[in-house]
């Protein structure tokens, strides 16, 4: 338990300080920042309790609202974050098991509409900071839904085989069983561009006021982007 939960917490302040610090487009400034950032550990992560919540199985009505109702009961627990498992629209095309996987994101910058607006999110972060809840969101930025609209506004922006079709992430260890994540692209790092777009949709969540990030298959992205 420790150490997911220190793995939890590496990836999280990785995650905020590349937010905040990486704007440059060209990959040698780039790796000159990699140099001189060292990650923050936040005074209000330290000891913090962490609470996950799946929204769409954590209440009855598998929304926002029903999580901001419930955040007074939360703050008596002692919970000091919420952490909220993937909140984006779920890919449509090669979707799986009728309701998808919230890992497969169609916009970066979108809350998916069963569980309610925007504003309704506005409303459960804003909440939960008058409590002195931090709220962390789970991050994908391994890959995207193929039915996301870089797929075909930017189609560079993804990794291709030998006949330059897009596919789907692979497990880089050979002695294990193949990923069958059929119902994802994977995401190249090799494109600078590819990269400040990530960046850029990290920012607009911050900007809202979002405490940090769980990044999802972390240990898949170049450790020179989280820097």
């Amino acid at each position: 338990m420790k150490q997911t939960i220190f793995i939890i917490f590496a990836v999280l302040f990785l995650g905020i300080t590349a937010c905040k610090n990486t704007t440059e487009s060209n990959m040698e400034e780039q790796e000159t920042i990699v140099e001189e950032i060292q990650p923050t550990h936040y005074d209000w992560s330290k000891k913090a309790v962490i609470y996950e919540v799946n929204t769409r199985q954590y209440s009855k009505d598998g929304n926002f609202d029903a999580i901001t109702a419930d955040l007074p009961r939360l703050q008596k627990m002692g919970i000091d974050i919420l952490w909220l498992m993937p909140i984006h629209p779920i890919s449509e095309k090669n979707r799986k098991e009728g309701l998808g996987s919230p890992y497969a994101v169609q916009d970066y910058k979108a809350v998916n509409p069963e569980f309610g607006t925007m504003d309704d999110f506005k409303n459960l972060l804003n909440t939960a900071h008058e409590m002195d809840i931090k709220v962390i969101l789970d991050w994908v930025p391994n890959h995207t839904g193929w039915d996301n609209p870089w797929i075909t506004e930017h189609p560079k922006y993804y990794t291709k085989d030998e006949d330059g079709k897009m596919i789907s992430p692979r497990n880089p260890n050979e002695d294990e069983e193949p990923w069958d994540w059929t119902d994802v692209a994977d995401l190249n790092y090799d494109v600078p561009e590819m990269r400040l777009a990530m960046i850029d949709a990290f920012k607009y969540w911050l900007d809202l006021g979002v405490n940090g990030f769980r990044c999802d298959v972390a240990h898949q992205v170049p450790t020179d982007f989280w820097a």
